[in-house]
């Protein structure tokens, strides 16, 4: 039995600004897509592009962001980046109650919001880093999992409800608003921040953008955990707009229902990542990464054999249910791991290269999965993607891919954050 151990004021204030924009966005879930349908009226074609084109943008404009979060203190930008969100976020209803908005306009919001997401990620783990001991960042981001899955169980259907009510311009305000919440937390965040050394700092242009890429590549066992997690990813988030159709449209589920499948396994993800540190102190990384990593991949073909009525509800909430206890616990062991193996002066850049080569892969095989659905059927692309990722456990690094490296011995003398 591992006690609960406390990780500090800094730390709690911390979580707690978290928690306020993880609610925020679980409310705020597909609001903007509503919004285009239902106030701007927008035709399928754009609210297909608000859902991928604005994210895609999003991921562009972040990846020349990495090498300026690289040089600067990291709260202050998270806070910076927090107040672009809900600048961003809160020019919506204000579009809205002066009869100005238009689709440009959550074009714009959506591509901000997401690269501003990715910039923040990346600086938040960073001053995670610098914030915590290393034997408690496992701790740390199991706590920041279990939030993330339990805002995603409750706020969306709450956002359903209060969209009923009051419209969706009404969500993206409560979405905008907690993250100026957010902001204000972490301004209560009082740890001390060493400045960026000036020796390492991050190379302008092109080439420092691109130093994340160059260290995932680089290492063995953040190359295969990286390449697994963009398949992996892909291939889940791909299922999703194909479920949608097979549920609501060929099964003919009451939206009631759809939510509920959607929304009732997220709770898995707070037993998974509870039990995070319990399991790697029994077990040890490497078979959790490697056990949990196949285990998350195993069960979407269930997906493709959904049969109508209350068997198919049951069918859905079973699988759900098991990728997300084992992503739940796979997650904060990986990203515990890739902290621990990226220098501190790299963190943010190397962050940004995994988000965003996660949102590209997202983006393509979401693309292809929508023409193969459209050229058969929704079930036969559920197959496909079902049988495609029982390959992807293929890339899971071996035992010693993983192997302990000295982090910042293994950085030139002097080198520091960029």
């Amino acid at each position: 039995m591992v006690a609960r151990r406390s990780l500090g004021r800094p730390f709690g204030r911390l979580w707690a600004a978290y928690a306020v924009s993880a609610y925020g966005s679980g409310l705020g879930f597909g609001a903007l897509p509503l919004t285009a349908v239902l106030v701007v009226h927008a035709s399928p074609a754009q609210v297909s592009a608000l859902s991928a084109v604005g994210p895609a943008v999003g991921a562009l404009i972040a990846v020349p962001l990495a090498p300026w979060v690289e040089r600067r203190r990291k709260r202050p930008v998270m806070i910076g980046l927090d107040l672009c969100r809900f600048a961003a976020m809160a020019s919506v209803p204000v579009a809205h109650a002066a009869g100005r908005l238009g689709f440009a306009q959550l074009l714009v919001v959506s591509a901000v919001v997401a690269a501003a997401k990715i910039a923040f990620n990346a600086a938040s783990g960073a001053f995670l880093k610098t914030l915590l001991p290393p034997r408690d960042l496992l701790v740390a981001n199991a706590r920041l999992e279990s939030t993330n899955w339990s805002s995603i169980a409750v706020g969306p259907p709450l956002g359903g409800a209060a969209t009923g009510a009051f419209g969706p311009v009404a969500t993206v305000l409560a979405d905008a608003v907690s993250y100026l919440l957010s902001a204000l937390g972490i301004t209560a965040v009082r740890a001390r921040e060493e400045p960026p050394r000036e020796a390492g700092a991050a190379r302008a242009g092109t080439g420092g953008a691109l130093d994340g890429w160059r260290h995932l590549l680089a290492h063995p066992g953040l190359r295969a955990l990286w390449l697994n997690n963009m398949l992996v990813a892909g291939l889940i988030m791909a299922t999703e707009p194909l479920l949608a159709v097979l549920l609501l449209r060929d099964l003919g589920f009451p939206p009631w229902q759809y939510g509920l499948a959607f929304a009732a396994p997220c709770l898995g993800g707070l037993v998974g990542s509870r039990l995070a540190r319990r399991v790697v102190a029994r077990y040890g990384r490497h078979r959790v990464l490697r056990t949990a990593g196949t285990l998350r991949a195993v069960w979407l073909i269930g997906l493709a054999l959904t049969p109508p009525g209350t068997a198919g509800l049951v069918t859905v909430i079973a699988v759900e249910l098991a990728i997300i206890v084992h992503m739940s616990l796979y997650t904060p062991v990986l990203a515990t791991y890739r902290l621990e193996q990226t220098p501190q002066h790299r963190v943010a850049r190397t962050l940004t290269a995994w988000s965003t080569g996660q949102q590209t892969a997202i983006a393509v095989l979401t693309a292809l999965a929508g023409l193969l659905a459209d050229a058969t059927s929704p079930r036969t692309a559920l197959t496909v993607a079902g049988l495609l990722i029982l390959a992807t456990p293929l890339l899971l690094p071996r035992r010693e891919s993983l192997a302990p490296a000295a982090e910042e011995a293994t950085a030139p003398a002097g080198s520091g954050a960029g």
